[in-house]
This record gives C-alpha cells, structure tokens and sequence, in this order.
C-alpha cells in the first residue's frame, strides 16, 4: 500500500505510520506542526520514520498548501490532522478549529476527486461528535450532539466524508475514536498528566467532582481499526465507533494510576469546564460488522505501558 498519512507527527498518526512502515508500506506524512504543544514532543514522535527508507515527510498546511501533490501515486489516505483539545475551542480558538478540522478536510476531499479518486479516505473523527447522550453505550444511529466547539467542527468534517461520498462516490470511512491513550498522548490529555503527577508526585487538577465518566482505547487497537478501515470491502461514506470496551469514572481513574505507578496521584480540586461531556461510551457492534474490530488491550495494561513511556522519557 501506498498511504498519505496527514498528522503524521502527532500522536496517533505517528503510531500509524510506525505500524504502515512495519508492515512494508510506502507512507507520505504529512505535518504543519501546529503550536497547540511543544514542537520538539512532535519532532520526537515522527523520528524514528524519518530515518525509514519506505518514508517521506512533508512539512505542509493542508489549509493552505498544494494537496494534489501530496496524493500522488497513493492508495489510501489517513486523516488524522485536526486541531485538537476541547477547552481552546471556544471563541479565542475557534477560527483555528474550523480551518484546520473543516476546512483542510474539504479541501482534502476535494483533491481527493480531481487528483487521486481511487483511493480510500480514512478520517479521525471523534466521540465529541456525540456530546450527553440519552442512553450508553452511544448507538452510531443516535443523533450526535456536540457539547463543544471542537465537536461541532469534527462532526462537520464527518459529514463531508459522507457528502463526497454521496456525490463523488469518494471511498470514506469515518472512525470515531473514543480517548485515545497511550505512548505518546499529548501532553493536555488526562492520562499523560496523571502519570506525570504520580511518577513525580506533583498534583493533578482534576475538573469537577471525578464522576465524570469516559471510555479509553489504546492507541495499537486505533491502530489497527485504521488498517482494517482502510483494506475492508465498506460503502462509501460508512462510519463507526471504535471504543476500549469499559466504562470509568475519572476519580477511579486516578485511582487506577496511582495504584500502578506505586504513588497515590494528589488531587488539585478545580471548576467543571465548558464543554467537556458528563459521559461517553460507544457501542462496537458496527465495528464488529464492517471492520471485523474489537479492542485487545485493556485498560489496565495500556496503562502499565504508557507509565513506562513516561518513565522512559524522566
């Protein structure tokens, strides 16, 4: 296979690109190294790649830049570029979120049609697309309802997936991921920052009363629902949850990690924050159907392995 992977610096897309380069593919990554964390953290991430015979990197804005280029000779393409966190999506952040989740989608896909209309578009969507729901786990059949700027926009860029699809007949799958975790989570994300906290005893600001409740997936099974996406014989414009498989709560979470780091995690009480959900949780069972998928890695296990990234990393 021939893949454009875009956000290939940063956390999932460079797991990614490690898995396709593994196996023999050829993969273009593609990165604008957007300012939302340390360029050195993504530099870090896509280094290994760099140095693959089987791998060329380009440094490109997909608001901006020449995509038709970019999708030469490629079979699929994995959209996993976005501007991502929930809490910097709100009116100083917005335009950014728009640009960079719907309006480099869009242009995407509308290179998709003129240069490269043959190849498969796996996009990254999100559980944010869902929002409070009336009933767990989420149905992909319920209406979505974003709690977030940032929902709004990953939702938006879904359904362009399906409209090109619609219209243009382009081969989408839209996957949405429920918490991503694992070696190489951004540095914003709640389980990087508990292991922070209890591997050097510093305090976690926990938002709200911990009864917040979300399901985790560890980045290797998003791997591997990408791949499965991307071979699988699905109609355009199909769409899916893939989800960890168990539901917690945040304060059992802290719990959990203090437990296998050996170092119970101080808790820094703050204020609930806009837009972020009460609960997700997703039904697999179209994950099932279509791709064949089900989680392999508990949470409990992706936890030890990404403590000992962090340990690796002090």
């Amino acid at each position: 296979m021939r893949a454009l992977v875009t956000g290939a610096a940063g956390f999932v897309g460079s797991h990614l690109t490690d898995a396709l380069l593994a196996r023999g593919d050829i993969v273009r990554g593609v990165d604008c190294f957007t300012p939302y964390y340390e360029a050195t953290e993504k530099e870090g991430n896509v280094s290994s790649a760099r140095s693959h015979p089987n791998f060329e990197f380009v440094n490109a804005d997909l608001r901006t830049s020449a995509i038709a280029p970019l999708l030469d000779g490629v079979d699929a393409v994995f959209h996993q570029a976005a501007q991502a966190g929930v809490r910097l999506s709100w009116a100083g952040g917005f335009a950014d979120y728009v640009g960079h989740n719907v309006v480099a989608t869009q242009r995407l896909l509308e290179a998709v049609v003129a240069a490269r209309p043959s190849a498969r578009v796996v996009y990254a969507s999100s559980s944010s697309v869902y929002g409070n729901q009336a009933r767990y786990p989420t149905e992909e059949a319920d209406l979505p309802k974003p709690y977030s700027p940032y929902g709004v926009t990953k939702l938006a860029a879904e359904h362009l997936c399906g409209l090109y699809a619609e219209n243009w007949n382009v081969s989408t799958v839209s996957l949405r991921y429920f918490t991503v975790f694992g070696p190489r989570q951004r540095p914003d994300m709640s389980i990087h920052r508990l292991c922070e906290a209890a591997i050097h005893g510093t305090s976690f600001p926990r938002y709200g009363d911990g009864s917040q409740v979300r399901e985790f997936t560890y980045v290797d099974d998003i791997v591997r629902g990408n791949l499965l996406a991307a071979e699988r014989d699905v109609a355009p414009g199909s769409y899916c949850n893939l989800a960890g498989g168990g539901e917690v709560t945040l304060s059992q979470l802290i719990d959990l990690v203090g437990d296998l780091a050996g170092n119970p995690v101080r808790v820094d009480q703050q204020p609930r924050q806009a837009g972020d959900a009460f609960r997700n949780g997703g039904s697999i069972k179209r994950a099932r159907e279509l791709l064949d998928w089900a989680p392999e890695v508990s949470l409990r296990d992706g936890l030890r392995a990404q403590l000992e990234w962090h340990r690796s990393r002090a």
